[in-house]
């Protein structure tokens, strides 16, 4: 039995124990914040998961790294603003978070919370349940899955279910895809894994024909149970919409001829100078130069029309864009000032932003703001 302890003071007697006990207590529940998604700017509502830099029970300060997230339009680092401890993470990798929904819950020291705290289990539950990262429950074994029983009157035409009867169906069994979960004809086909003759009337058994010899030379293919669904994210989303809207622009075409034999014998000697640079002096820098030292000569081509058509916007820096292909889709970032920028620092630029292109880790600031595009189609041509 454990003893109590008491502390005398003048007129009262006080408990130790309970005391010591109390204040243990309140050591084991410190304040839990949950760390919101906050705005991210240019009108972004949702990113993807990417990477996660921790893990529960990790010690974080201000400022570290917590993970790695992909909107349509860039990759950005989320990074902590408390001091303390990972207690919980909200999300999965590749799961899909929106703007105001709690990344991850940290434990703090008392006194530091901005936000109020939270307790951490009795209230957490009933978030967990609502999050869209609640890890989703394990798929059935196979055998389950193409196992489908329909409590219940199924609903069917009398010619599907005739054609049930006379394969042995049970009706019960068949996931219907027509409305109100009615059983189409087709379901029971799929059903059997087979299409047979008779279904179709006037029509010729491939695999019985003499171009086949009779012999069923044709593979059996299992049919596939259901579409897949593939939801569109980060970039590729971005590549859809702008690819869109560009062309709602009217187009024209243009083609001429350039002699380049000039530009071929500079770069040929400017290669060894950008090399003890660390760069790889490609034609690239070269074009993206010219292309600035025209529109100083004709900035209307840099230029654009304010949303409600009435004024035109002669832009002061020539931020170049390229379209570039990386493995999360098209991306076209851009090199701010080109027309302050030497060939070299446009080289190394360039190469910077293909690098970061091929980690997709190409940011916000890298893609906005650009003002006039160059196309690059490889050896064919510009």
């Amino acid at each position: 039995m454990l003893a109590a302890r008491f502390l005398r003071l003048p007129g009262r007697l006080i408990n130790y124990t309970s005391i010591h006990n109390f204040h243990l207590s309140r050591a084991a529940f410190l304040p839990i914040i949950q760390f919101k998604l906050s705005d991210i700017g240019e009108g972004i509502a949702e990113v993807q998961i990417k990477e996660w830099h921790v893990k529960v029970g990790d010690t974080v300060s201000q400022f570290d790294n917590l993970c790695e997230v992909q909107s349509d339009k860039a990759a950005v680092t989320i990074t902590s603003r408390y001091d303390g401890v990972i207690k919980k993470l909200h999300f999965n990798v590749d799961d899909v978070a929106r703007v105001g929904q709690p990344l991850v819950e940290i434990e703090v020291a008392e006194g530091v919370a901005e936000e109020k705290a939270e307790e951490p289990a009795k209230e957490a539950a009933p978030e967990a349940a609502k999050s869209v990262s609640a890890p989703a429950p394990a798929p059935p074994p196979a055998a389950q899955q193409e196992q489908h029983v329909t409590t219940g009157k199924v609903l069917a035409t009398p010619a599907v279910r005739r054609v049930a009867i006379e394969n042995k169906v049970d009706l019960k069994k068949v996931k219907g895809t027509g409305k109100d979960g009615r059983v189409l004809k087709e379901d029971v086909l799929k059903f059997l894994g087979q299409v047979k003759e008779d279904y179709y009337p006037g029509t010729t058994n491939i695999r019985s024909s003499p171009a086949f010899g009779g012999r069923g030379a044709l593979k059996e293919y299992a049919p596939l149970t259901e579409d897949r669904v593939v939801p569109i994210r980060g970039y590729t989303r971005a590549m859809i919409k702008t690819m869109t809207d560009a062309l709602k622009i009217p187009h024209f075409g243009y083609d001429d001829e350039v002699c380049a034999d000039a530009l071929i014998a500079i770069r040929k000697e400017l290669k060894e100078m950008a090399s003890e640079r660390g760069v790889k002096l490609s034609y690239m820098p070269f074009f993206i130069k010219a292309a600035s030292l025209a529109l100083l000569e004709f900035p209307s081509l840099n230029a654009s029309v304010d949303e409600k058509l009435e004024n035109v916007i002669y832009k002061a820096s020539h931020n170049i864009c390229l379209a570039m292909d990386t493995p999360g889709g098209l991306v076209v970032p851009n090199i701010k000032n080109c027309e302050q920028r030497s060939i070299f620092e446009i080289a190394a630029e360039l190469l910077r932003l293909q690098e970061d292109g091929k980690r997709e880790k190409i940011s916000r600031e890298d893609l906005a703001g650009g003002t006039f595009t160059i196309s690059n189609i490889g050896n064919v041509g510009f």
